[in-house]
């Protein structure tokens, strides 16, 4: 993980025999961010009437403002 997903929201880790840890690992910062931004932008497309979305890519295009959120968010973090 790197500064650039933000490192892991709820780490977890490995450790070694002397009690040291060795990896830590967990979701993203980022992913967590873009998740909690994907449930409002779910309530915001299925409030609008479906013939006025492309049902086609709808999915591929909330997945993509999600992560948009999310780096928004990472960036205001650097501020």
């Amino acid at each position: 993980m790197n500064k650039e997903t933000g490192g892991p929201a709820f780490p977890t880790s490995d450790w070694d025999e002397n009690g040291r840890a060795y990896k830590i690992h967990g979701t993203t910062l980022r992913d967590y961010f873009a998740a909690k931004a994907m449930q409002s932008l779910i309530t915001n497309f299925l409030a609008k009437e479906l013939d006025e979305v492309d049902p086609h890519g709808w999915m591929e295009g909330l997945a993509m403002d999600s992560y948009s959120m999310a780096d928004a968010m990472l960036e205001a973090r650097e501020a």
